[in-house]
């Protein structure tokens, strides 16, 4: 009996913490309750609950009040490779091809390492992608360069500003207020020529588009709460961003 517990505390920590890293780094609600139950249920226990928001976990097992556990979810961002690199280890759990004590220490792996790209490639791929959306919303290529800079400068205050305002939304305001102004000096500088263009291109490394479409992934599958308040932190991210280009463009 005491055996058994154990094995199924291990399992649980094991599906808590993949679960956890899933959620953690931009994953759905209904991925990362499928991949502990499938964890689970790959390791001998069929019948296991859970219940993820995106603030927590909840686990439980079948007639083991013993081990029911909750892990809280304060911080979150977005690290792909992560997530598939535990949906990977999911696929070798479900077919066998990973112990327990492996599975457990090669999430513990993935938990600790930073995967993180330097912040002058994440600044640089900004700045291209700002230029990309200027072209893909019908932009001039004589505005290519100022989006650029524009975009560039605005994500690499958003990064440094985050490491000193812990209130995302209000970096968010702050950046989008950068953003406009530099548009709008710009333009009347004669250094850019269609505002509006360049305020969208330059903006739309900050829109929330993983969190929207985790959102509508989520209501679709029926997780109300989880799409609602991945649906209402959108918001108010597109909102935080409006507003400052709107505060922008009505003092000049």
């Amino acid at each position: 009996m005491d055996k058994t517990i154990m094995n199924s505390h291990e399992i649980t920590q094991i599906c808590l913490l993949a679960g956890k890293i899933i959620l953690q780094n931009g994953g759905e609600t209904y991925r990362v309750e499928d991949t502990m139950v499938r964890i689970a249920a790959a390791y001998g226990i069929e019948n296991s609950h859970s219940f993820v928001t995106p603030t927590g976990i909840i686990f439980a097992i079948d007639g083991s009040s013993q081990l029911t556990r909750l892990i809280r979810i304060s911080e979150r961002s977005t690290n792909l490779l992560k997530v598939s690199l535990v949906n990977d280890i999911s696929r070798k759990i479900s077919t066998g091809k990973l112990s327990a004590g492996d599975a457990h220490r090669l999430l513990q792996e993935i938990d600790t390492a930073a995967y993180v790209y330097p912040p002058w490639l994440k600044i640089m791929a900004a700045a291209i992608a700002s230029g990309c959306f200027l072209i893909m919303f019908q932009g001039s290529w004589r505005d290519f360069i100022p989006v650029l800079l524009i975009g560039g400068l605005g994500f690499a205050f958003l990064v440094k500003l985050h490491r000193i305002v812990p209130i995302k939304f209000f970096a968010e305001f702050i950046t989008a207020l950068l953003i406009g102004t530099l548009s709008v000096l710009f333009v009347r500088n004669g250094f850019g020529f269609d505002l509006d263009k360049i305020i969208i291109g330059s903006v739309m490394p900050l829109v929330p588009g993983l969190h929207i479409t985790a959102a509508v992934r989520d209501l679709m599958a029926g997780h109300l709460v989880s799409g609602l308040s991945k649906g209402a932190e959108a918001f108010l991210t597109a909102f935080a961003i409006g507003a400052g280009i709107a505060a922008v463009l009505s003092i000049y």
